[in-house]
């Protein structure tokens, strides 16, 4: 059965092609997918098959650079860089620093 990822036939319209700029938040992501992909961490091959492998609802709703973040986590995870507990706690941590 085809992931959410192929979209070969459905019509979803036209497709738009003017240029956008990246939020801050896009380059940030972006930054940190370039430091990952040293070869040593991952590979792009392997961030395809973790954007791919997202589920449908995830995949069909995150942005271009959500998409990325979301694979970039699964991978770390899956190469026990980082665990879901230690990515969780730093993720609280900010955003309690942010609320205070």
């Amino acid at each position: 059965m085809p992931g959410p990822h192929d979209l070969g036939g459905r019509n979803f319209g036209p497709v738009n092609r003017a240029e956008h700029a990246r939020s801050e938040w896009d380059n940030r992501v972006d930054a940190i997918l370039k430091l990952m992909l040293d070869g040593r961490r991952f590979r792009v091959d392997e961030l395809r098959r973790a954007i791919e492998s997202l589920p449908e609802r995830d995949y069909m709703t995150f942005s271009y650079y959500e998409k990325w973040l979301a694979a970039i986590r699964l991978l770390v995870v899956e190469k026990g860089l980082l665990s879901e507990q230690e990515i969780d706690g730093r993720l609280a941590a900010l955003r309690h620093g942010a609320a205070a």
